[in-house]
């Protein structure tokens, strides 16, 4: 059956989004998911009606090797009574306010987990097209605390890059907030090698993240500190550190830790997966000080409960601001992260921005996993290990300004 949106400047079509100025937002259903879809002359983006989920998304997409980064949840299109709206849809990067597993409310709100924007229906607002700039623009009003999320993904031609913004009106107060970006794995075992800004630090999950009483199984530690991915405590006696910089890690485990980047002197926080076996590099881009720390669920069949029937293999390269994945009540509270001067949570008030960028890089055979990244003017310059140097164009200003 086709549905009929309602369209910026009021106009409507049936099964087609048209805005004032022509543009339009196909309606597709992907896999099991009703999604809307707008194209660049580099990138197709598809977001779902149900939590806002991006994905699929293909850059490159007018090439002979195009790049489809993003994970996709296996139980799309299965009859199951699902235990939280987030699981319906998960795929691809979605928005997440409050962000965490919200297990107990906070001031009487009883958050559900990664919040309404993560799990509720989205409104289509419409498409704008201007110059070289398309934005597919969605709306939802939240009710746990009442407020409005205006969500807008611009696609810029010529660029293989996704500008996101989130503008929040009312919700006002305390809330974790995140960009839940989660990547498609591999079989192979060490296929992405993962690179970040320079960290002050990094933890694991302060309590046991999967529990093998629920069919969970974890290989990391609990509440321990490190100073690089490359050597992440075990929670084996006597076993070796484990290198969650190449992933995905041993199959049968589900882990979770974060990293908190050092001052970037007002540059922007950059976080990149390269796959060297198809030549090419996913990136993000954040602002630090809105975003202040990056969560890793590290994720290898290592659930056997529902929905996830160990069938899982992805990453989230989550970058957030909260207390991990625990939600908006120890976030919002004194925490062993907040006694440490990193910030757990925002305050929300009227006109709040979320500004993020999510792209992808062709890279050539000779690069490996990321040592440096430069910022020039409308241009990001990744630097390999190697020496090798690739450059991109980038609006990364974006980030400040949250226009194109």
């Amino acid at each position: 059956m086709k549905t009929t949106f309602r369209l910026l400047f009021g106009l409507t079509l049936l099964g087609v989004a048209v805005s004032a100025s022509g543009q339009r937002a196909a309606t597709r259903t992907l896999a099991g998911q009703r999604c809307w879809v707008v194209a660049s002359d580099q990138v197709e983006l598809a977001i779902t009606r149900t939590g806002g989920h991006m994905a699929p998304v293909t850059f490159y997409r007018n090439t002979d090797s195009p790049v489809a980064p993003y994970y996709i949840s296996p139980w799309q299109g299965d009859d199951l009574p699902y235990p939280v709206p987030v699981l319906v849809p998960l795929r691809g990067d979605f928005f997440c306010m409050p962000f965490g597993g919200n297990g107990a409310p906070y001031n009487g709100e009883p958050h559900p987990p990664h919040g309404e924007t993560a799990g509720s229906d989205w409104k289509l607002d419409g498409v704008e097209k201007v110059g070289d700039v398309t934005t597919l623009i969605m709306k939802l009003k939240t009710e746990v605390r009442p407020g409005e999320v205006t969500k807008r993904l611009s696609l810029r031609d010529g660029d293989n890059v996704i500008y996101s913004s989130h503008i929040i009106n009312g919700f006002n107060g305390k809330t974790s907030i995140g960009h839940h970006a989660t990547l498609a794995m591999p079989d192979k075992e060490g296929s992405f090698k993962i690179s970040h800004s320079p960290i002050r630090f990094g933890l694991t999950n302060p309590a046991r993240f999967s529990n093998p009483a629920n069919g969970e199984y974890q290989q990391l530690g609990i509440d321990q500190k490190f100073d690089s991915l490359t050597a992440v405590p075990s929670i084996f006696k006597d076993a070796p550190d484990v290198d969650c910089s190449r992933l995905p890690q041993t199959r049968g485990y589900a882990d979770l830790l974060m990293i908190f980047p050092k001052d970037t002197a007002g540059k922007p926080a950059w976080l990149t997966a390269v796959r060297e076996d198809e030549g090419w590099m996913w990136f993000s881009l954040k602002d630090p000080k809105v975003l202040t720390g990056t969560v890793f669920w590290l994720e290898n069949r290592g659930r056997h409960g529902l929905p996830w029937f160990g069938r899982n293999n992805c990453v989230g390269l989550e970058d957030v601001t909260a207390y991990f994945a625990d939600g908006l009540e120890p976030s919002a509270n004194q925490n062993k992260l907040s006694w440490q001067g990193i910030r757990t949570s925002v305050e929300i008030q009227d006109g709040f921005k979320v500004n993020y960028i999510q792209g992808v890089v062709k890279i050539p055979s000779s690069y490996r996993e990321t040592a440096r990244v430069e910022f020039g003017a409308g241009s990001v310059t990744f630097i390999s290990t190697t020496g090798v140097q690739v450059k991109a164009p980038v609006r990364h200003d974006f980030l400040k300004k949250g226009k194109l």
